[in-house]
């Protein structure tokens, strides 16, 4: 049995994060969801997307197929009613498909054609980008025991200071002259990841695979920093995806950053209304600023954005793909995607200087910027023209 992540409607709400990538391929906690999936069914998983992802994230289609919604977490009991169902039943939330078993893609979404199943326990679903940094904490907590069961954590030099015992370090962690504070939360230091002394971090967290904490770090929990990330000043409740940069002071909470993004130094997000309003984010789908319901919320700035040093975000801003801001001045609260500027104003970031950063920015990670990429970047440039009326 194969397992296929498929994408709903959500993939559409979690614009502008969901232009580069299926909805599992989003990391919520330690891993990623497709990532999660695999280690609770102990199977590889394949995509099933939009046409111009599909390369890259490929569907393999079997005979004996497991569909599972990719903005769907799981866990022990969704797992068990998922195992459960028989050929030819979908799973059924009120109205959202979480799973189907030996049914076609041409199937899928046409009810009458399958066994509808109820499950009314409730689980957790990714629907908004805010939603990533809502339940990360609760996820973190999933992800730590899962990845840590039947396992023995590696040593963790003496001349750190340990409050609590939820501490788990994979080989190849270092960490030196730091205090960890897991009396709130677990603490995960990935394979080959570094702490710099200095560091003040807080649980839950997760450092993952080759991340890096500078000297002097602040960090609240609530917080991953993904594959290949490096993070310095103050972080609070955010998750940072694989190749990011935040590597200097300055606040960065109740965000999402997206692959390959870099933040200079000294920059800032705001994370609460000085009338402590309720926050609005930008929403593609419905082409409007959307009410999140949330007090707290920063920044969510998709894949490639970069921005200059003092830079300053406020509450609730959504940054496009490959946006480079710079300058004085707060930027609007809905940077497009391939806008090139600040507050002063924007011009369209051209993409043969996307690729030219881009090749450079691989470049320094021993990585090629491939034609997959290219093509990617080339379709959300087209998708989202209509946005950059400078």
């Amino acid at each position: 049995m194969k397992i296929v992540l498929f994408d709903d409607s959500a993939r559409e709400s979690l614009l502008p994060l969901t232009f580069t990538r299926p909805v599992a391929s989003l990391r919520i906690g330690i891993l990623t969801i497709a990532e999660k999936w695999e280690r609770y069914l102990k199977a590889e998983a394949s995509y099933l997307t939009a046409e111009y992802l599909q390369h890259k994230f490929p569907y393999h289609f079997h005979r004996q197929n497991i569909f599972i919604n990719g903005s769907v977490c799981p866990d022990d009991q969704l797992l068990e009613a998922i195992d459960n169902l028989k050929a030819g039943e979908a799973l059924y939330s009120q109205n959202v498909l979480l799973a189907a078993k030996d049914s076609s893609p041409e199937e899928l979404h046409n009810r009458p054609a399958l066994k509808i199943v109820d499950y009314s326990t409730d689980f957790i679903r990714i629907v908004y980008p805010e939603d990533i940094f809502r339940f990360n904490d609760a996820e973190l907590r999933k992800d730590f025991l899962l990845v840590t069961k039947g396992r023995s954590s590696a040593s963790l030099s003496t001349t750190n200071t340990l409050l609590g015992d939820q501490i788990f370090v994979e080989p190849g962690a270092n960490a030196e002259c730091t205090i960890f504070n897991t009396k709130e939360g677990p603490i995960y230091l990935g394979s080959n990841s570094n702490v710099l002394e200095g560091s003040v971090i807080r649980g839950s967290f997760a450092l993952c695979e080759n991340g890096l904490v500078k000297m002097g770090a602040k960090i609240y929990g609530k917080t991953t920093v993904g594959p290949h990330c490096k993070v310095g000043g103050e972080v609070n409740n955010s998750v940072l995806y694989s190749n990011s940069s935040k590597g200097h002071e300055g606040f960065l909470g109740n965000s999402v950053l997206g692959e390959w993004c870099n933040i200079g130094a000294d920059t800032n997000n705001s994370n609460l209304k000085n009338n402590y309003a309720e926050v609005k984010l930008w929403d593609y789908n419905k082409k409007r600023f959307r009410k999140t319901g949330l007090q707290f919320c920063g920044l969510i700035m998709a894949d490639h954005a970069k921005c200059g040093i003092n830079t300053m975000f406020n509450t609730g801003t959504v940054v496009g793909v490959s946006a480079n801001v710079f300058g004085a001045g707060y930027p609007r609260n809905f940077v497009p995607d391939f806008a090139w500027g600040g507050a002063q104003g924007f011009e369209v970031y051209n993409l043969n200087k996307v690729f030219e950063t881009a090749e450079k920015v691989f470049e320094r990670r021993g990585i090629t910027f491939g034609e997959d990429d290219q093509k990617i970047l080339n379709e959300v440039f087209e998708l989202t023209k209509s946005y950059r009326n400078f």
